[in-house]
């Protein structure tokens, strides 16, 4: 490989300079130190499990089965290729983008960004539900401090309804924001202590939930099955729905918006750059953290299910002599609309636990504790691919500073600024839809990366190596991802899609000012190294051959099919 005049990973990593070493992340974790940072990701389920009951209806709980399947199968993948790269971090979308900048310079900083801009938003959910939380418990819901709001855009040429505004959550979920950067601010080795006390604290109260319902038998069977997608009668009561093109994208909806969630232990591989033993210790802590999100993915949305159940007409839609809905219709269980918006789980959950109002409150903390380990999380894992977007030549080149701790500190500050900014929005779940449609292009990027660097890398050394098998599977998955995008995206409002494809689409401009204005056409010396095979192979083979434009065309084909049924 050439030579490198700028500090990267790979010489401050060989050179016996402090300085040289403190200019960029410490090695100082092992894998069980990326497990509790990643171990915020098993809190994600109470993101998104009231929307995805309120609108999939009794099939929900298989779908964050089937997902959480999924995501563990595609893990396999983004194991093998961040071992291909342990001076780097940032995670699998960093690893990814070596693979593709060889067929285009502009699909591979698409990966990046899609990856950031999906985690990033679960600082702003995560905290936005803190607050919603606390102060739902702490008052009622018609008291001053819950009602007042200052309306500063109205968003509804996005979607109806959607507005910038200023209340308590947004006050209180600012300063918790504040508080987890303060953590933040002293390195990965405070953060990976702070998320395993929290961790330790927060996850008690997840697989309680998941198991005590279970064990009691507060689990009727009527409540799961039968397994028929959610529907309503003339009247408004619920009804049974028949397996058609309406009831599939509500499936399609759900696996959608639960792929946000259950997918993201694969931000384990975000610390390579940070192991004390990168070959071995990246497949350990991407295998382990699965394993926690299989069985809290698993269980909790069966027993939350049973004990709420699908919920019945508690007060009809009031609509007027042009048949304009006023007010519209009230239901109770899981389609109460406090649960779909993810305000009322809290209290759902300390419910089923049982034990009097201190138990629920009790519940309540604790499960503030568990959202708070989730946004340390996300922001840990989201400034470091940040990070390393810059160091690699994707992203303005400020981003790529450290302080003494050998925290992304600049990064960090451009995340906290994005997600004051998404806290002040007032439809969380349209945030989390919207934004994931740039996580399934990641996927789909990233797991096609996985068979890309077989092809173009066959010698370099692999630490963890995927069974061929599980690597096909893991490109399949990533089309049946786009496909339940394609179908399912909108039923969580009408532009979901559009907006997620727009926001993407914004690197382009950023990449262009990096490339070819500070940069001049050329990249980072370090990243010219990842992209070449060796000394005398200059990386211009492309052994994929029309391969990976195959890949995304037929992958394009896919969405605007699938949208237009």
């Amino acid at each position: 490989m050439s030579a490198n005049s700028s500090i990267d990973a790979i010489s401050a990593d060989l050179s016996e300079n402090v300085a040289a070493q403190n200019a960029t992340l410490h090695r100082k974790i092992g894998w069980q130190g990326a497990f509790w940072v990643a171990s915020g990701v098993p809190a994600l389920v109470l993101f998104s499990i009231g929307a995805i009951a309120a609108t999939v209806g009794k099939p929900a709980w298989m779908v964050w089965m089937i997902s959480i399947a999924f995501g563990f199968i595609q893990a396999f993948t983004y194991a093998e290729i961040a071992g291909l790269f342990p001076h780097k971090s940032g995670g699998a979308s960093i690893y990814g983008a070596v693979a593709w900048v060889k067929y285009s310079k502009f699909v591979a900083p698409v990966s990046v960004w899609c990856n950031w801009f999906a985690w990033s938003p679960v600082l702003a959910i995560g905290s936005g539900l803190a607050a919603g939380y606390m102060l739902n418990a702490l008052f009622a819901p018609d008291a001053l401090i819950n009602t007042w709001q200052i309306t500063l855009f109205d968003l509804s040429m996005i979607k109806d309804g959607l507005a910038l505004r200023i209340n308590a959550t947004f006050v209180l979920g600012a300063a918790v924001l504040l508080a987890v950067f303060s953590v933040q601010h002293g390195g990965i080795l405070r953060s990976a202590r702070t998320t395993m006390v929290l961790g330790v604290i927060a996850l008690i109260p997840l697989m309680l939930i998941g198991l005590v319902p279970l064990i009691t038998g507060d689990a009727p069977q009527a409540n799961y099955f039968p397994l028929a997608p959610l529907a309503y009668d003339a009247a408004g009561n619920v009804v049974d729905g028949v397996w058609g093109i309406e009831g599939w994208k509500l499936m399609a909806g759900g696996l959608f918006i639960a792929a946000w969630s259950t997918y993201g232990f694969e931000t384990a591989v975000c610390y390579t750059r940070e192991f004390k033993n990168p070959k071995t210790d990246t497949f350990k802590a991407i295998f382990y953290s699965g394993l926690l999100c299989i069985a809290v993915f698993t269980l909790v949305p069966i027993a939350f299910q049973g004990h709420l159940g699908l919920g019945s007409l508690v007060t009809p839609a009031v609509i007027d002599a042009a048949g304009v809905v006023v007010t519209p219709a009230v239901y109770d269980g899981m389609l109460a609309p406090s649960i779909y918006s993810g305000m009322g789980v809290a209290a759902a959950l300390s419910d089923m636990a049982g034990g009097g109002k201190f138990i629920g409150n009790l519940m309540v903390i604790m499960l503030v504790l568990a959202l708070l380990l989730s946004i340390m999380t996300s922001m840990a894992g989201s400034s470091r691919t940040l990070y390393q977007a810059s160091v690699d030549g994707w992203l303005p080149r400020f981003l790529s500073h450290v302080n003494e701790h050998g925290a992304p500190t600049k990064a960090m500050w451009t995340d906290l600024c994005f997600n004051l900014i998404l806290l002040m929005m007032s439809d969380y779940v349209f945030i989390l839809a919207a934004c994931n449609v740039g996580y399934i292009i990641f996927n789909f990027l990233n797991l096609n990366a996985g068979w890309i660097h077989r092809m173009d890398r066959p010698n370099w050394i692999r630490p963890y190596k995927a069974p061929t098998i599980i690597l096909a599977v893991g490109g399949v998955l990533g089309y049946v991802n786009l496909a339940v995008m394609g179908l399912g995206a909108d039923i969580w409002g009408a532009g979901t899609l559009k907006t997620g494809l727009i926001f993407a689409a914004l690197i382009i401009p950023v990449f262009i000012y990096r490339h070819y204005v500070q940069d001049k056409g050329k990249f980072p010396a370090q990243m010219l190294e990842d992209m070449y095979i060796d000394d005398k192979d200059e990386g211009a083979t492309t052994h994929a051959g029309i391969l990976p434009y195959l890949t995304i065309a037929a992958g394009v084909a896919l969405v605007w099919y699938m949208h237009s049924l």
